[in-house]
């Protein structure tokens, strides 16, 4: 097949990214192993594969910065970076719904599991081939024990030992046009870079919050031990476990066809349906990430189970629904704009009047939960018990935007309020990403 025609998207930081997709039918996000990716010659060498996804699939792909086609002058890259990355290309390709497929790599690996938390409304299935959750699971093979050290000391040996041996495929037909093109896709700077991510990369803590319908695969033979990948299963809820051998992997795009089939619900006679009107509400924590190193994983997940309490409780008081959670914060709906308005307020006081226990390790301003609110009105989509659509997105978009302590609406929501009471401060138009138009925000402005 063709390889796609490449497209760019810009990060929110400024990154160029490089993408492209093939096919038609649901949309597939596939996500190969960074930094060895290139978003046309990687369907020139697996061919076979491509073709067999895209024959179910819209296969979106692309290169993560510093790496194939993508920006190459890039200062610094982290599991952070991977994932605004991945969101660019998913806003650019304007995906709703999609499966991941997260194709042997760590670090795809850890881009596919962020992605389910951080958009649970939009993320249906993930598709996880050949995953570990740590390099500690790979200490007694030649992958775990000497790849990072040959990758620091000779780059170019490391590229070309890497699939011949280190990661055990000596005689895969596609083994020399693929070990000869990825010595090209990245710097060894930026190289050596993905590396010490992927070493220092544990996906342990984001395992059992996976609410989607999950199938763990190991190719046989592979450096990744079978018991490894049979941990991954056994700590998401649900998984499913499969093994294939299969040099072309061919099968591992029927696998993940016919897992998303048999797993996706039967269609039903009429097409989903706009829900009745609600006002949607997210939070999320400002700082979390930074607040869970300061603490310590105990500590922190002591903070996060205030968190929850405080706004479960809330909710109750303001007769909002619980939609989902996603770790850091919540999503909610609301049968009036007034019951989510008040909501978001109490949230905040709430939130403004809790204070953690003093530690030496925190300021004064450290102690309390910073907490940022975004809201819109529309009538989502709803289906299987879930809501989504450009109401819900709009939100989550609006939400990002908010700082410590702060609630955010857009225009349309604050005539949808007049007449009450509350007190507002114009933040002017901004463009969201998945979103032609501009919008124009309001703050809404509380007292504790």
């Amino acid at each position: 097949m063709d390889a796609p025609a490449v497209q760019y998207t810009t990060t929110s930081d400024g990154a160029s990214i490089a993408w492209g997709e093939a096919g038609q039918g649901p949309a597939l996000l596939y996500l190969g192993a960074t930094p060895f990716t290139h978003v046309q010659e990687l369907f020139a060498i697996f061919e076979g594969f491509f073709e067999a996804l895209a024959r179910s699939f819209r296969v979106i792909t692309f290169d993560a910065r510093g790496t194939g086609m993508s920006e190459r002058d890039v200062a610094d890259v982290s599991t952070a970076t991977l994932l605004m990355d991945a969101e660019a290309v998913i806003d650019a390709a304007k995906l709703e719904r999609f499966v991941v497929l997260a194709d042997m790599g760590h670090l795809a690996l850890s881009t596919a599991l962020q992605l389910a938390a951080a958009h649970p409304e939009r993320v249906t299935h993930l598709a996880l081939e050949s995953p570990y959750q740590s390099m500690r699971e790979l200490v007694d093979t030649p992958y775990g024990r000497v790849g990072a050290m040959l990758a620091e000391a000779d780059w170019g040996v490391y590229v070309q030992t890497l699939l011949r041996v280190l990661a055990g495929f000596d005689d895969a037909p596609w083994l020399d046009p693929m070990a000869k093109a990825m010595s090209g896709w990245v710097e060894p700077s930026v190289g050596r870079q993905y590396v010490r991510v992927r070493d220092a990369t544990d996906v342990g803590e984001l395992l059992a919050g996976v609410r989607q319908p999950t199938l763990v695969m190991r190719l046989e033979p592979t450096h990744v031990p079978a018991r490894s990948c049979q941990r991954i299963a056994a700590k998401i809820p649900g998984a499913q476990f499969r093994q294939y051998t299969d040099p072309d992997f061919k099968q591992l795009a029927e696998l993940v066809c016919a897992f998303v089939l048999e797993s996706s619900p039967a269609p039903s006679a009429a097409a989903p349906v706009s829900s009745a009107f609600r006002t949607v509400l997210f939070t999320d924590i400002v700082g979390h990430t930074e607040m869970m190193q300061r603490l310590g994983d105990a500590k922190g997940r002591g903070v996060l189970r205030e968190h929850e309490r405080i706004t479960r409780e809330t909710l109750k008081q303001h007769a909002g629904a619980e939609v989902k959670t996603m770790g850091d914060g919540f999503m909610a709906s609301f049968g009036t704009v007034t019951q989510a308005m008040d909501c978001a307020i109490a949230l905040q006081r709430a939130f403004a009047a809790f204070e953690l226990p003093d530690d030496r390790r925190l300021t004064t301003d450290d102690r309390h939960l910073h907490v940022r609110v975004g809201l819109n009105a529309g009538e989502p989509i709803e289906e299987d018990g879930d809501i989504f659509g450009s109401t819900v997105i709009l939100a989550s978009r609006i939400a990002a935007k908010a700082g410590a302590g702060e609630i955010l609406i857009p225009e349309p929501l604050r005539h949808l309020l007049s007449g009450k009471s509350y007190v507002y401060a114009d933040r002017g138009e901004t463009m969201l990403k998945g979103f032609e138009d501009a919008v124009r925000l309001y703050e809404v402005r509380w007292r504790p």
